[in-house]
């Protein structure tokens, strides 16, 4: 009946009760017990069901067991046999207050009823398995002053239950002194109190002292005030007589202020009307004591509490977090109430604690307990703030009201939506911006009605809004909304797949946007600190989805936060950036991030001091503008971050203190004595902050002794290596020695074999060590680089003076000098620190040959070649192979492997093996070989084989027995493995998925997918967003595991049965899958490596979901036939087997490039016939064929076009039906038209002089070429820069030739581009080409007139007649074409011609000798008015167009960036440069705030420049394109060049560079070395005279001895920092190769020292001055006989391997590409044709001068200067074909790019060559 009843609330079950209790009172001991029993059993449910309903119960037990109901004893005993068993209920509050009760028993007289209590309690410790103290903890504080009040009465209870609880007696009264005594001091208990002092040795009054606050508070919250009154005369007359003095209550009060206010305050939650009443100023005796007013009231408490909200609420914040004793759960809840009270009181004041109370408030939501009551103080704490104020604080609270929705109760679900309501709809219209930080609410459906009105507010947007939005939040420092935000991002990149991110990752160069979302996902990814796992988890879940996007397509922006401190403190200003920088880049975010509040309280005082440190005070958040703060703070102040003001606001006026912090006792090094990373980094840190060396070094550092000693090394780690350098630069001999010390403990470690240190704390600090010596490093190459100048400054002004920093600079380069070179490269290698070991081993060989002339180096070179394949550098690694002239079979290995030749080190390893058998590491390198060979079937019989032999080898060979067995769909092996092998590598963590995905288990897929992403995104955890390209194998498995679950849940969507579905909707599902694949797969890295893992675990997939009903034959077949060509046969075969559309194409594709094109051809058309593609079904309607069959027959007949054509076998009307069949197929296609259209005018050009005249077949071929290329510019971008430039080129041609313009064909042909011009998008067509084409530069202008107008101004100011009437024409006709007279074109062409008229002024004015500078307001005040223009400035960057990636809306599509930065204004100086023709530089200020110099040069025809530029553009879009030197990132630097006319322009000023002369004139300098002398002078004057083996056998003996090479000095000078170094070697090395081979192209000469620039920030080589084009340099009173400049201190510069390696591979890569295109660029190198330059008007009148001198009497043809330009671009063509004059005889033949580029090395490096050099072009540098 109990059990029936007892969960209902009804009269039957209080009456039950009643009887029950009744019957304990029972004579009969039967019917006691049974009533005990019965209330047993109600207690046992209730706990159970409804703890709250046994507080009645246990009500009255309390009064019939402890009261006064005066219970006989036998009574007493049945109810505490009756407790006794409710002693097992586990409900730990009810438990606690029984045995509360029973504890309360010990000390009754009666010792059976004495020795009942101590006998349950003992049964229930041991059932609980809890010490007695752990059961009472809930009731402690009633508990302990129960026993307390007894002490006298009864200490026996005491003795008792201490004894049970095993705590001695002093020991429990000290522990709950918190809890007894401020009760007993306001109930006046002195005797009590004399007791309690007397157990624990103390004095009474100490009681008092010590507890102060927590007395005043007890006795201030007494009911009544005379109770209270009495309460503080006892206290104040124990003080007095203690103290025998006179001290007040003012005093005792004072002395405790800000804890008794607080202490009052934490009540306030369940009795605010009593706190108000105490808080009221009356009750501390202030003149406003007596008010009425509640709300005069109100105002007096805020004004009360509001100058202490900050010390207020930090010590609330102490008392929550435990610091200041434990509380119990209710009385949290209390305190968490009065918080809401408390903000109320505050008022405006609460915008000083705001950045604490959101701390407060995200660490007490997470606590189901706290939650509803934490709600309610926060939804106070909004209202409070108001609108204006509450903006920074929406997305931390809305994301965490979101991300614990599921963990709150009914109730704080009401109270949290109530918050988001008064969010969005009560304020949301002025929360503006910040309207964007509210988290998506869009998951909770009880939150739809917010979302749907936070949807309205919030303007349309499109998914690039949407996206930026996003991205803002993902990039929070809060946790919390980094994570919901991540969530957001991917749902936004799985819903927005196909309509935008699909179309961000196409083309060579992805869409700045996908670099954005790449960079800040792996940014989330790397974040540390408490809760930062599941922001990893999401963050490795969103890489996934974006996919392993290559590195070399995608360009991450990213900044350095880093800042370095030149002058060491020295300097006021660099002190003040640097503290402002530790503020906002460093402790904010901690500030904000952590929920440790002593933490924070470390934090804050740092930020507290430093604020000081910057003159920061309260007085710049006034309104109003304030005398006494100067403008430099304030104009400081106003620079931070808004969000960092936001933050440190409040601590203006804190009042933090550091607590005294004991000092160190170790002494260096340090890193032996310290057992982890953490310990030693922060002991180390707390060190060196202690020998901090100036008084202003110490200030600053000093405030952070609290903040590195924590959980978090972040704050240690950072202001490391400015303690470093600071000590290093100026400290005490002792101290920089400590920390050359302690750098060499932690180096040794690492080589050391003995060490005992753990592997985290051996990398991580030798990490930090390098992260150290790079920090130095950038100081040294900084200071260097100013005291060079200082140096040149002062030798112009004849002025000497000692700079400090000299000084410091030997000081800290003698320290780092010390340390030995070998130890640095073998531990940076043991810590795969690979760039500082390469740098460490070259410059020990670089001594070693210094020392001796033949050194043994085959070691170093052993070293090299190994760090050079973990770099995953394989050029480098060919340059070394050059080197070791007997390599080893390990070498040989890690070259093959390098280089993808899989077959080769196959045979290497098994040969090994064959040497050493039982070498596991020999088979897995051979297990290797067959994995990536694709020949799982053997790796399987192989990995069987060994463990048949040696089965303790099986976790070794784990991955790649259970990587076979998924391949080959051996499952049960897998499952068998995974059993057996518990170990965590990607492999086993792959197989878990896939074996979870073929069993078919939902509930364990999700979860090994997550512990697969955690395992496989660790490293790109650890490599951060600048390491993308190094942790890409991370990426690759992330995406790789993204496509397993997208396979598998798309294949879900497919029914078992095939005809429960539509076939439509099945082909849907595999159609759009299909096409998310591919996606994927074009945008990662081209190559094997990369590709292979993706493609065979798509067959894996595929394979493991068919089933007998279902096949996905086609995507395998597909999977396959996009293998890379080192599987490309097996690929092909098993394509065929898997029937797929597209292998017979592949198939033939692969033995065509076998150097079998014949038979090639014959194996597709074979295969086309078998399919029927060769059959006439012109007449045949075919219904069977789907859009992808056409395609798929297109793509074969173009093939076949192709290849007929390149056969010369068939007539060309065969050709011409072959192309004409695959247009009728895809009329739509760009690529027929374009193969067609290059067809026809390749069949042109190959046609005798003579069929190409009007009337002949040649101008109809030409008809045929332009109809072609128009149709392929209309339906596509991709052969873009081959069909613009060539079909203007026919055109302009026939347009030229008066014959052919008469023609009929030529009219058509007009037509045709007149249209063409119509219907084509703008950005399509070349603005250079304008010259004859008025429309069309009137379509272009219109369209892009900011970038236009810069390219057509030199027509406009041409110094030909008729070209100037031309260019006037056109720009009257924009003025005054009614669409544009009105809009910003017309308004751009007049500040057009007015900027270029006063460009040509600057150009032209008369500047006299003396001048260096002119000033731009005083002497062209009319440019100067014109600077603020809506003119771009003439970037190069800004005047080059992108291609769209698809053919999709490309009318739509943007070419040109859009914030390109227009002219601001200009600076005033305009310095003259010191040359004959004396350049102007001048300064554009542009709308980014950023300087833009540039160099206007008179009498200087820069058209050809500009062409150039536009060359060189074209190139690096094709490198672009090339997988292979995408990936080397071979580019050519280009720069801005504006013509103004043909005698005047201006070229952008390239920055940070300066010319290769003067920086070997430097090195040379040093060594007392002359550039040049006497002796020189008659040396080459010998050398004129000598034959070329004389001349080099001179030229090596008598110059080049006198100038050993000195280049590499450069580098480390330059960039000291190894990463830095081996990244600038690298980019000088392909930039040198790649200007090389165009220079080679072009003829460029005159290649001096000063025409070639080095960039000192990356280290780029760039050419200038390009006057000597088309072999110019052959042709000057010294010829020129060198192809390109490579003398031996540019070789010195490419390292130890010199031209082999790097730069080789670089040229030959170069080469070929140059000649795979030569049709796009000598179709760009046309406009040289018609457009002649002057100096080929110049050689038109010297060679009409020298026939005039010769024919005198015989009339003249004039000379045509459009065949001397055409003929002037002839050995270019030769060059791209390959045809070179080699050696001696120059004898023209065709030659391999291998054998050319090694032709050219040798004549460029030839010692007869150089000496034979004009002696001005310097061959000895």
């Amino acid at each position: 009946m109990v059990k029936h009843h007892v969960v209902k609330e009804d009269e039957t079950m209080l009456q039950l009760l009643d009887k029950l209790f009744e019957g304990v009172r029972e004579e009969s001991r039967i019917v006691r017990l049974a009533a005990g029993r019965g209330l047993t059993v109600i207690m046992q449910t209730y706990a159970h069901i409804s703890p709250v309903k046994c507080d009645p119960i246990i009500s009255r037990l309390w009064d019939m067991v402890d009261g006064e109901s005066g219970e006989s004893d036998i009574v007493t005993e049945t109810l505490m046999m009756a407790i006794g068993s409710m002693l097992s209920i586990s409900e730990s509050k009810v438990l606690a207050r029984l045995a509360h009760l029973l504890i309360m028993q010990l000390g009754r007289n009666n010792p059976v009823l004495s020795a009942s209590a101590s006998l349950s309690l003992s049964r229930a410790v041991n059932n609980h398995n809890k010490g007695l103290y752990i059961l009472v903890q809930p009731v402690l504080p009633d508990l302990a002053l129960g026993l307390v009040q007894r002490i006298n009465a009864r200490h026996v209870t005491l003795e008792k239950f201490c004894g049970l609880a095993k705590v001695g007696i002093a020991e429990f009264l000290k522990m709950t002194l918190p809890y007894t005594v401020p009760t007993l001091f306001a109930s006046c208990s002195v005797k009590i109190l004399d007791a309690v002092a007397k157990e624990i040795g103390s004095a009474t009054y100490k009681l008092f002292v010590e507890r102060t606050h927590q007395v005043l508070a007890s006795i201030f919250l007494l009911p009544e005030s005379t109770d209270t009154t009495v309460a503080i005369h006892f206290i104040m007359k124990l003080m007095n007589d203690a103290t025998n003095a006179e001290i007040d209550q003012i005093t005792v009060i004072k002395s405790c202020f800000i804890q008794l206010l607080a202490e009052l305050v934490v009540v306030m939650g369940d009795n605010k009307e009593l706190v108000h009443r105490i808080l009221h100023p009356s009750s501390y005796n202030t003149p406003d004591s007596n008010t009425a007013n509640p709300t005069q009231t109100n105002r007096t408490v805020t004004a009360l509490l509001s100058p202490h909200a900050l010390g207020l609420i930090s010590y609330i914040n102490d008392m929550l977090q435990g610091s200041l004793g434990k509380k119990s759960l209710e009385m949290r809840r209390t305190i968490i109430r009065s918080l809401g009270c408390l903000l109320t009181y505050l008022g405006s004041s609460v915008t000083e604690v705001a950045p604490q109370m959101m701390a407060t408030f995200q660490t007490l939501i997470i606590v189901p307990e706290f939650a509803e009551d934490t709600l309610r103080s926060w939804f106070s704490f909004l209202i409070t703030l108001g609108p204006d104020e509450v903006g920074p604080y929406v997305a931390a609270t809305t994301a965490a009201m979101v991300m614990n929705w599921s963990s709150f109760s009914p109730a704080s679900r009401d109270q949290a939506r109530k918050s988001l309501e008064y969010l969005v709809v009560d304020i949301g219209k002025e929360l503006g911006q910040y309207l964007d930080d509210i988290v998506d609410l869009s998951a909770i459906h009880e939150l739809y009605e917010v979302f749907s009105q936070l949807k309205d507010l919030r303007s349309p947007s499109l998914p690039e809004s949407e996206l930026k939005r996003i991205l803002h939040r993902s990039s929070s420092y809060n946790l919390t909304v980094a994570f919901l935000s991540l969530q957001e991002l991917k749902t936004f990149m799985l819903e927005n797949r196909k309509e935008f991110m699909e179309n961000l990752m196409h083309g060579d160069i992805f869409d700045p946007q996908l670099g954005l979302i790449l960079a800040t996902i792996i940014a989330a990814a790397s974040r540390d600190g408490d809760g930062a796992d599941s922001l990893r988890s999401i963050a490795y879940e969103c890489l996934g989805i974006l996919g392993a996007v290559d590195p070399d397509r995608c360009e991450m922006q990213y900044e350095d936060p880093t800042i370095v401190i030149i002058h060491n403190f020295a300097d006021e200003g660099e002190s003040m950036q640097f503290v402002i920088h530790l503020i906002s880049d460093l402790l904010v975010g901690a500030f904000r991030a952590t929920s440790d509040s002593v933490h924070q309280r470390h934090l804050a005082y740092a930020i507290q001091e430093l604020l000081r440190f910057c003159q920061f005070t309260k007085s710049l958040l006034s309104t109003g503008q304030n005398g006494s703060i100067s403008v430099k703070v304030r104009n400081r102040w106003n620079g931070l971050p808004g969000h960092v003001i936001e933050t440190i606001s409040p601590l203006l006026t804190g009042r933090f203190k550091l607590a005294a912090i004991p000092q160190l006792v170790t002494s260096p090094p340090i890193y032996p004595s310290q057992a982890t990373y953490r310990e030693w980094i922060q002991v180390w840190t707390g060190y060196l902050v202690e020998s901090a060396s100036g008084s202003t070094a110490q200030e600053i550092f000093n405030v952070f002794r609290g903040c590195i000693r924590g959980k978090d090394v972040t704050i240690a780690y950072k202001l490391l290596p400015h303690l470093v350098l600071n000590i290093l630069i100026s400290g005490a001999d002792p101290d920089a020695d400590a920390i050359r010390e302690e750098m060499l403990a932690v180096l040794q470690d690492q080589v050391n074999k003995d060490s005992t240190s753990s592997l985290d704390k051996k990398l991580l600090s030798a990490q930090a060590i390098f992260m150290l010596l790079d920090h130095v490093n950038k100081w040294i190459r900084v200071v260097r680089r100013r005291v060079s100048t200082k140096k040149i400054e002062s030798k112009r002004s004849r002025v000497s003076h000692t700079d400090p920093l000299e000084e410091q600079l030997a000081r800290v380069d003698s320290i780092l000098s010390s340390i030995d070179q070998s130890l640095m490269a073998k531990a940076a290698f043991q810590c795969r620190a690979f760039a500082r070991s390469l740098m460490s081993y070259e410059q020990q060989i670089l001594a070693l040959k210094q020392r001796s002339p033949m050194p043994n180096l085959s070691e170093y070179y052993e070293r090299l070649h190994e760090i050079y394949a973990q770099l995953d550098e394989p050029d480098g690694m060919e340059g070394i192979s050059t080197l070791i002239f007997s390599p080893s079979l390990e070498h040989k290995i890690r070259q093959h492997e390098s280089t993808g030749r899989w077959t080769a080190a196959q045979s290497c390893w098994e040969l090994r093996l064959q040497q050493s058998p039982d070498n596991v590491d020999f088979h897995i390198g051979l297990l290797r070989c067959l994995r990536n060979l694709g020949h799982y079937d053997t790796l399987r019989t192989h990995v069987r084989g060994v463990l048949t032999r040696k089965p303790e080898w099986e976790q070794q060979l784990a991955e790649f027995h259970i990587e076979s067995a998924w391949v080959v769909g051996a499952w049960d092996d897998v499952r068998h493995t995974l059993e057996r092998n518990n170990i965590q590598t990607p492999s086993m963590a792959l197989a878990r998925v896939l074996l979870s995905m073929h069993e078919g288990n939902n509930v364990t897929i999700p979860e090994t997918l997550s512990a697969a992403r955690s395992l496989l995104g660790a490293p790109i955890a650890a490599a951060g967003v600048k390491g993308y390209r190094r942790g890409y194998d991370a990426a690759l498995r992330l995406h790789l595991l993204h496509e397993l679950e997208h396979i598998h849940a798309n294949i879900l969507l497919l029914p078992q049965d095939p005809q429960s579905m539509s076939t439509q909707r099945q082909h849907d599902i595999l159609s759009d899958l299909s096409r998310t694949l591919s996606v994927r797969l074009e945008a990662t890295q081209s190559n094997f490596k990369s590709r292979e893992p993706i493609l065979s675990m798509r067959r894996t997939v595929f394979a493991m979901l068919s089933t007998g009903r279902r096949s996905f034959a086609t995507e395998i077949g597909r999977a396959w036939l996009s293998s890379h060509w080192q599987t490309s046969y097996s690929a092909v075969l098993q394509a065929q087997q898997s029937k797929a559309r597209l292998s017979f194409i592949e198939s033939a594709k692969l033995t065509y490039a076998s150097e079998d094109p014949l038979r090639a051809l014959h194996e597709l058309e074979n295969a086309m016939k078998l399919l029927g593609m060769l059959e006439d079904t012109q007449n045949v309607l075919d219904l069977t064929v789907d859009d992808e069959s056409q395609k798929l027959r297109a793509k074969a007949h173009v093939l076949r076009a192709r290849w007929m054509g390149e056969s010369d076998r068939y007539e060309a009307m065969s050709i011409v039906n072959a192309f004409t069949t695959a247009t009728q197929l895809q009329p739509n296609w760009e690529n027929v038209h374009f193969y067609s259209g290059r067809f026809q005018d390749a069949a042109y050009k190959s046609l005798p002089e003579a069929d190409k005249f009007p009337d002949n077949s040649g101008i109809r071929m030409h008809l045929q070429t332009v109809r072609s290329y128009v149709r392929s510019i209309r339906y596509g971008s991709k052969y873009i820069y081959q069909t613009v430039p060539r079909l203007l080129t026919i055109w302009l041609d026939l347009g030229e030739d008066k014959e052919s313009a008469r023609t009929d064909i030529f009219r058509k042909l007009n037509d045709m581009v007149s249209k063409a011009i119509k219907e084509t998008p703008a950005y399509k067509c070349n603005p250079e080409v304008y010259k004859h084409l008025s429309g069309l530069i009137i379509k272009v202008i219109e369209e892009y007139p900011k970038q236009a107008l810069w390219l057509f101004t030199s027509a406009v100011k041409s110094t030909k007649a008729n070209r100037e009437q031309r260019g006037r024409e056109i720009f009257n006709q924009l003025r005054s074409n009614p669409r544009t007279s009105r809009t910003v074109v017309a308004q751009l062409v007049n500040q057009s011609l007015s900027m270029t008229n006063e460009l040509l002024g600057l150009c032209d004015a008369y500047v006299e000798n003396d001048r260096s500078t002119l000033s731009m307001s005083k002497d062209f005040s009319r440019l100067s008015r014109l600077g603020h223009c809506d003119l771009i400035i003439p970037l190069q960057d800004s005047l080059t167009a992108t291609l769209p990636p698809t053919s999709d809306s490309q009318s739509t599509y943007q070419p040109f960036p859009i914030n390109s930065p227009t002219f601001a204004g200009f600076e005033d100086v305009v310095t003259i440069m010191h040359s004959l023709a004396k350049p102007r530089k001048i300064t554009i200020i542009g709308s980014d705030g950023k300087s833009y110099p540039f160099l206007g040069k008179p009498k200087d025809d820069l058209r050809k420049d500009a062409r150039l530029m536009d060359f060189n553009t074209i190139i690096n879009k094709l490198l672009k394109a090339n997988s292979e030197s995408r990936r080397r990132q071979l580019r050519i630097r280009t720069y801005g060049v504006v013509t103004l006319n043909e005698e005047c322009g201006f070229i952008q000023w390239v920055p940070n560079t300066s010319p290769v002369r003067p920086v070997l004139v430097k090195y040379y300098d040093s060594r007392r070395v002359r550039n040049w002398s006497n002796e020189m002078q008659s040396t080459f004057a010998k050398i004129k005279q000598a034959d070329d083996k004389q001349a080099a056998q001179i030229f090596q003996k008598d110059i080049l001895s006198m100038f050993p090479p000195v280049f590499h000095e450069w580098f480390i000078e330059t960039f000291p920092e190894p990463t830095a170094w081996l990244a600038s070697r690298l980019t000088y090395a392909r930039t040198t190769a790649v200007m090389s081979m165009v220079g080679f192209i072009l003829g460029l000469g005159d290649r001096h020292c000063e025409n070639i620039l080095l960039d000192d920030t990356t280290g780029d080589l760039i050419h200038v001055d390009f006057n000597c084009l088309f072999e110019k340099g052959k042709n000057l009173e010294t010829p020129e006989r060198v192809p390109f400049r490579l003398t031996q201190n540019l070789v010195d510069g490419l390292g130890v391997t010199g031209v082999e390696g790097v730069f080789r591979i670089a040229c030959e890569l170069t080469l070929q590409l140059l000649r795979d295109n030569k049709d796009t660029l000598m179709s760009v190198l046309d406009a040289f044709v018609h457009d002649p330059l002057v100096e080929w008007e110049d050689e038109k009148r010297k060679l009409e001068r020298v026939r005039d001198s010769k024919q005198r009497n015989i009339i003249k043809p004039t000379v045509d200067m459009h065949m001397l330009a055409k003929n002037a671009l002839n050995p270019i063509e030769k060059k791209f074909r390959g045809i070179y004059a080699k050696g001696k005889e120059k004898l023209e033949k065709e030659m391999s790019t291998s054998n050319l580029v090694e032709a050219l090395i040798q004549e460029a490096t030839d010692m007869s060559n150089l000496a034979k050099m004009y002696p001005g072009w310097a061959p000895w540098h």
